[in-house]
């Protein structure tokens, strides 16, 4: 497994494996790659997905998934994880587009998927990166079959909590939020899910497991890496680890060390 030339909120990474499984887990971007080789099957929203050999797939964020060959030849794929802001800002406006289909062979998203994977290992100029965004958002967003709209209220306020949550070291009230955003707790959790693809409680989680393998990569010991990212001690750390990636922390070193 290895790490592809990145962007903020975009990671592209490519892996091969045989026997490897992931356990069920859900992180908060969306996950969209391509196979490269073989049979790629994973469970996603009550049914088993097979992507074969050049085929495109398409993970919704915070949506449980797990990952393992579909045959005994192993797979390979390149990913990409794209932060939802990406696909909200370059879209303008309405909530996340959600793609029914996770595994398709459609000419429009797949050509704007497999942009977003060439040149692998090379620096993404700002322009093309622009390009990449706006085709992903706008062929997402042609596989929406219930597009649904976001008032401007509600969009600033959840801007407002995403600002506040990427740099808060301890988790907030809900009374904070509340009183920070204009919105009721509830409505909040809702616009937020909506416009991002998880609860604000799940992002802030996610920010603190970037934080950590951040530290992890750094071969930081884990204890002091679990420590130094607010969780309570490094198996509480472990636990959210493997329900965010599907395995742990210091299995995800290893397959990463270069």
């Amino acid at each position: 497994m290895r790490s592809g030339t990145s962007r903020p909120g975009f990671e592209r990474a490519q892996a091969s494996f045989s026997t490897m499984r992931f356990a069920p887990h859900r992180h908060d971007s969306y996950a969209i790659g391509i196979t490269l080789r073989g049979v790629q099957s994973f469970g996603y929203r009550g049914t088993t997905q097979h992507s074969e050999t050049g085929c495109a797939f398409v993970i919704y964020p915070d949506e449980k998934h797990d990952g393992r060959a579909g045959t005994d030849e192993g797979f390979g794929y390149r990913i990409a994880y794209i932060a939802p802001r990406l696909i909200s800002d370059a879209r303008g406006s309405g909530a996340l587009p959600f793609v029914r289909d996770a595994v398709t062979r459609e000419s429009g998203l797949h050509r704007a998927i497999a942009a977003a994977l060439h040149a692998f290992d090379t620096p993404i100029p700002d322009l093309r990166f622009d390009d990449i965004i706006a085709r992903l958002a706008d062929a997402l967003a042609a596989h929406d079959r219930g597009p649904r709209s976001v008032n401007a209220k509600a969009a600033r306020g959840v801007q407002i909590a995403q600002d506040w949550l990427d740099d808060a070291s301890d988790l907030p009230s809900s009374e904070a939020l509340e009183k920070l955003t204009g919105l009721t707790r509830f409505e909040l959790a809702r616009q937020f899910r909506c416009c991002l693809g998880t609860s604000p409680h799940r992002y802030a989680i996610m920010r603190r497991l970037d934080r950590a393998r951040r530290l992890i990569a750094a071969d930081t010991p884990l204890a002091e890496a679990a420590a130094a990212s607010g969780f309570a001690d490094q198996s509480h750390m472990t636990r959210q680890f493997k329900q965010a990636y599907g395995i742990a922390p210091g299995e995800w070193r290893k397959l990463t060390r270069h």
